[in-house]
């Protein structure tokens, strides 16, 4: 089977691998968006499917616009039996749509999750199970039917990065069975979504990434999982400086002793005041309710580091 693959992200540089390897062969041509200034020195980078692409020696292109009339000739030419979208990162339009049977590898149980960030908004709402579904794509967001799809169980310290990797590595397997299927001539039946259980998982801004000390702690324990180790959540200081998260733990309010895996190891429990203070040694965070303590930082234009680092260098909030 013939397939032209279009994504950019790590999550789909894994698809892509897992399709490269696969008995059916790897893709004819991969499509990605083009290289973009990245870091702190703003240096051109290539996205990571890319980097896949080229490793893996698949034919790749990087346009501006991948409905643009020459590019979509590109495709054309390659005579795909389908494409594959996973993670793209931009519009498809048509006539694309038309064109071509899409098959879109979209990381969650659709209907719910539709939309940009699916893997950290599930993390973030406390969903038990996410998983990852084959759609064929349509106009609407992530709104076209579901053929396949595979479950997956958000355990209680899964990260952005853990959860991803596990999601990947499902969406893979569904990916090549549903290919599998369809060269056979027994396509798996298509089923359109239930509009009922619909959410939009909303691009991540600069806003969710706040800890906000207003919200309880057992959210923003969520949220900074949901963030590590590829965007980060940030804590603002008295002084204005947004510090970075990338470890945190839940501080019991009972008495100590107790062997709970999700209490932070070594701080005194208790209340801890509103906002960012220190108490033997700990970097914690009052919230309403609760107390987060923090256990990995990162100051603005260090390294990260464990806490106790942290505070060793700022005399001031140690004292505190």
């Amino acid at each position: 089977m013939r397939v032209v693959f279009l994504g950019t992200s790590g999550f789909a540089a894994t698809i892509l691998e897992r399709l490269a390897g696969s008995e059916a062969g790897g893709p004819v041509l991969v499509l990605t968006r083009p290289d973009r200034p990245r870091g702190r020195g703003r240096h051109p980078a290539s996205p990571p499917v890319a980097e896949r692409a080229r490793a893996l020696g698949i034919p790749l292109e990087q346009p501006e616009s991948v409905n643009d009339a020459a590019v979509r000739a590109r495709i054309a030419q390659a005579g795909p039996d389908v494409v594959v979208v996973c993670a793209f990162g931009a519009l498809i339009k048509e006539p694309l749509l038309s064109e071509c049977e899409i098959l879109n590898v979209h990381p969650s149980l659709l209907p719910r999750w539709r939309g940009a960030a699916p893997i950290e908004r599930a993390i973030m709402a406390g969903d038990e199970r996410t998983g990852v579904s084959i759609m064929r794509l349509t106009a609407g967001l992530d709104s076209g039917p579901v053929c396949l799809t595979a479950s997956e169980q958000i355990r209680s310290d899964d990260t952005y990065g853990t959860l991803a990797g596990r999601l990947a590595q499902a969406g893979g397997r569904v990916l090549l069975e549903a290919l599998e299927l369809s060269a056979r001539g027994t396509p798996a039946p298509f089923a359109e979504q239930d509009e009922d259980g619909v959410t939009y998982a909303e691009k991540i801004t600069a806003e969710d990434r706040l800890l906000d000390s207003a919200r309880p702690a057992v959210e923003l324990e969520r949220l900074v999982r949901a963030l590590h180790p590829h965007i980060g959540a940030r804590v603002a200081l008295e002084d204005g400086t947004l510090l970075g998260v990338h470890a945190a733990a839940l501080l019991e309010p009972q008495a100590t002793g107790t062997d709970r895996p999700d209490r932070a190891p070594g701080a005194s429990a208790g209340q801890a005041p509103p906002g960012v203070s220190a108490r033997e040694g700990h970097l914690l965070l009052g919230c309403r309710p609760g107390t987060l303590e923090l256990l990995v930082v990162q100051p603005p234009g260090g390294r990260a580091m464990d806490a106790a680092a942290y505070l060793r260098g700022h005399g001031p909030l140690a004292r505190r």
